[in-house]
């Protein structure tokens, strides 16, 4: 069935390894039969700052209130044009992609101000006008997928599980968790590319087509099983039940694909199932 798919890149080289990848991922799924909605943020020369020039008719023209002004612009329709032109592309698709190198182990601030800006209250948060009533699971963008292709400078073994820049998974949580979960979107286990500082051509190669592979399957793959907040694990919609996760703490809690911690007999701890790809692509 023909989808709509939005892939929101960060990258101003077009000659760069995350370019390449969007070539596959446009080429990819149009071959699919499904449309493809682009957003180059760089080629857009996106206004990354969110500040008060985003709310041309304030509620409260003395004092800057984001959640205020923000919610007051989405519901009256009097947000900036370029924030409304991308919510209708975001709110139009069936799935999302972000595509971006891994700077500073986060998404280049160019991306980020595309979510700052574009993930408006009302809509991504405070959904209905409820609060935190419907968020992790629920919200906006119930029943999209969305999915990160990351290009990583260094080397696997540096985000490993004991690995000296801690775990790609949990580095991206408060974006796979935070960003795109948050709103309700189902968050398929990241495709990551490493050492990609002075890659050789045929890794670029195998890169690219275990790309178009993950693609072939956007519509198929197991999300992250990210635990709902309204589903009865977090009775008060702030903290795990005790008996839900026991023995855990941090991150990890909060999929419930984690059992309780299992132990091999080296004694390291291993990664839940739905994350490990992540960290196993192309080693």
């Amino acid at each position: 069935m023909k989808k709509k798919v939005l892939i929101v890149h960060a990258h101003p080289e077009p000659t760069s390894l995350t370019r390449g990848l969007v070539e596959v991922s446009v080429e990819t799924l149009q071959q699919q039969g499904h449309e493809v909605l682009l957003s180059d943020l760089y080629g857009m020369q996106w206004k990354a700052v969110f500040d008060e020039h985003d709310f041309p008719f304030r509620a409260d023209p003395q004092r800057l209130s984001f959640v205020t002004e923000s919610g007051h612009s989405y519901a009256t329709g009097q947000q900036a044009p370029d924030i409304a032109s991308e919510q209708r592309k975001l709110l139009a698709a069936d799935a999302v992609i972000l595509q971006f190198p891994l700077w500073w182990f986060g998404m280049p601030a160019i991306l980020k101000g595309w979510v700052d800006r574009v993930f408006a209250n009302r809509l991504a948060y405070g959904f209905k006008g409820a609060g935190n009533r419907y968020r992790y699971g629920e919200g906006g963008f119930k029943g999209k997928r969305a999915l990160l292709s990351v290009t990583v400078g260094g080397p696997a073994n540096d985000y490993s599980p004991r690995g000296i820049n801690g775990p790609l998974e949990q580095l991206l949580f408060p974006i796979t968790h935070g960003t795109l979960f948050f709103p309700g979107m189902d968050v398929l286990p990241t495709y990551a590319v490493y050492g990609t500082g002075g890659i050789p051509a045929e890794r670029v190669a195998a890169a690219k087509a275990a790309w178009r592979l993950r693609l072939e399957r956007l519509f198929e793959d197991t999300p992250i099983a990210f635990r709902p907040q309204n589903a009865g694990d977090y009775p008060d919609g702030h903290e795990l039940a005790s008996h839900v996760a026991t023995g855990q703490s941090g991150l990890p809690a909060h999929d419930a694909s984690t059992q309780t911690a299992l132990h091999h007999q080296d004694g390291g701890t291993e990664i839940p199932a739905s994350l490990r790809q992540s960290t196993s692509e192309l080693k």
